[in-house]
């Protein structure tokens, strides 16, 4: 069981906790939302949980909960960039529908 940051991914978030000043990592989760399901929850994390899992990925670490690890297993994120848009793309290999506004997911 694995998440992993591509290295452009892993370099931005490297950049952006530096400059936060503070944080071990990313942490990655899904929540319940949307019309086909869970969506991903995305934040930098100053702390690790007990529940949490830890994957390491360029030097960075990426803390996923327990609960959301069945959805998010062999996931890699990555960070594109696209003419003016930019932002993490996610490659999760479980997912099996999801909705036309691309911001919910089923698995």
């Amino acid at each position: 069981m694995a998440v992993t940051l591509t290295e452009n991914a892993a370099r931005h978030v490297a950049k952006y906790l530096q400059k936060r000043g503070k944080g071990i990592g990313l942490r990655l989760g899904v929540r319940t939302s949307g019309c086909s399901g869970v969506a991903y929850k995305l934040e930098f994390a100053d702390e690790a949980s007990p529940d949490d899992l830890e994957f390491e990925s360029y030097g960075v670490k990426v803390l996923v909960d327990a609960k959301s690890l069945p959805y998010l297993d062999g996931t890699e994120l990555d960070y594109t960039r696209e003419g003016l848009n930019e932002g993490f793309k996610f490659d999760n290999p479980n997912v099996k529908d999801a909705c036309g506004c691309g911001e919910s997911f089923s698995v």
